[in-house]
C-alpha cells in the first residue's frame, strides 16, 4: 500500500501544485517531452499537466505582449514552420474541432541577438501574414532591413505594414529532387536546395545579408523543444489552443531562460530585453501573479457605459 507520501500526485485534483513541482513539469515541457512521458516520470495527471501548460502558455503570451517591445534590431528574418492540428488536412472531416488541419507558426528572429520579436499561429494565408507583420511592426523602434523566402503575401503585406520604411528583399531558394531518398524513403524526404535567388522587393537592402539561417535554424530548434512538431509520431495537438500556448512557452522559455550556444546569454539579454538569466521558477511565478490577480475577481470600473 501507498503511504501519503507517495499517493499525493493522485489527490492532486484537491490542491494546488507546489511550485517546484510546477517548474519540473514546464521544464519537461520546455525540453520537448510529451505530456504522457512527464505523467509517466512525475505521477501528475494529463488533465493537471494540460491545464498547467495552458496557464503557462497565457501568462508568457501577457508578458511577451507587454515587455517585449521597442526592440532595437538591424536585420530581421521571417519565415514560417508547418504541423498539424487534429488531424493532416486531407484526413479533416466534416465533424473535427475548429483548427484542425494545417496549423502554421510565423516567426520574426533578430539575426543579432537571436531574440524572437514576434511569433504567430494561425494559417499560411494572406490574413495571417498581414496580422504578423502589424505585430512585428509595432515591436520595432528602428528601420530594419527584413528578409523573407519567397512566398508571396509577405510581399503585401510588408506593404501595407511597413510602406516605405524598411529595406526588404526575399530570399527565393530552388528545390530539385532528393540524390539519395529512392523507394519509401522518397516520401519523407525534402527537396534538395540546388539554388537561390535574391530579389530587392523595398528600399535598399544589403545584399550581403540577405539570408534566412538563422530564422531556418531556429524553425529546428522549435522541433527539438516541442514533442507537438515531431514528425511521424501521435504527440501533436489535438486542439490548436493548446498548441498555441505550447508556443507562447517555448518562445518565452528560448527568449530569457535557454542560454543560447553562441551568445553565451539568452536572446533577451543580448537583445537588452531583460537584464538577468531567467529561471523556470520565474515564469512559474508569472502564473501565481495570474493566478492571484483572477481570484480578487473583476472590479467595477469607474462608470458604467452607456448603451448606444
Amino acid at each position: 500500500m501507498l503511504d501519503a507520501k507517495h499517493t499525493g500526485h493522485y489527490i492532486e485534483g484537491m490542491r494546488k501544485l507546489a511550485p517546484s513541482e510546477r517548474a519540473r513539469i514546464l521544464h519537461m515541457l520546455c525540453e520537448g517531452m510529451s505530456i504522457r512521458a512527464i505523467t509517466r516520470l512525475t505521477g501528475a495527471s494529463k488533465n493537471t499537466i494540460s491545464k498547467l501548460l495552458v496557464d503557462a502558455g497565457k501568462a508568457c503570451m501577457a508578458y511577451h505582449d507587454q515587455f517585449v517591445r521597442r526592440v532595437k534590431a538591424s536585420k530581421v528574418q521571417v519565415d514560417e514552420i508547418w504541423t498539424f492540428t487534429y488531424a493532416k488536412q486531407k484526413n479533416v472531416t466534416a465533424d473535427a474541432p475548429e483548427g484542425a488541419g494545417d496549423t502554421w507558426t510565423w516567426t520574426a528572429l533578430d539575426a543579432d541577438t537571436k531574440l524572437i520579436v514576434s511569433y504567430l499561429v494561425g494559417q499560411r494565408d494572406a490574413e495571417c501574414a498581414l496580422e504578423f507583420m502589424h505585430d512585428l511592426r509595432s515591436r520595432l523602434r528602428n528601420r530594419v532591413q527584413l528578409t523573407s523566402d519567397g512566398l508571396v503575401t509577405y510581399l503585401t503585406a510588408v506593404e501595407k505594414t511597413f510602406g516605405a520604411d524598411v529595406d526588404y528583399a526575399q530570399l527565393v531558394k530552388i528545390y530539385g529532387e532528393p540524390r539519395f531518398a529512392t523507394g519509401p524513403d522518397r516520401r519523407y524526404s525534402a527537396g534538395e536546395c540546388c539554388g537561390a535567388r535574391k530579389h530587392r522587393v523595398t528600399g535598399n537592402p544589403d545584399p550581403r545579408e540577405v539570408c534566412t539561417s538563422f530564422v531556418e535554424r531556429q524553425n529546428l530548434t522549435m522541433r527539438m523543444h516541442m514533442r507537438r512538431f515531431t514528425r511521424l509520431t501521435n504527440a501533436f495537438s489535438k486542439k490548436v489552443e493548446n498548441h498555441a500556448y505550447a508556443v507562447a512557452l517555448h518562445m518565452m522559455y528560448y527568449n530569457f531562460v535557454r542560454l543560447h550556444g553562441s551568445l553565451r546569454v539568452t536572446p533577451a539579454m543580448a537583445a537588452g530585453v531583460a537584464d538577468r538569466l531567467w529561471e523556470i521558477g520565474d515564469i512559474v511565478a508569472l502564473i501565481e501573479r495570474a493566478e492571484a490577480r483572477a481570484s480578487e475577481g473583476t472590479k467595477r470600473g469607474p462608470y458604467k457605459k452607456r448603451n448606444a
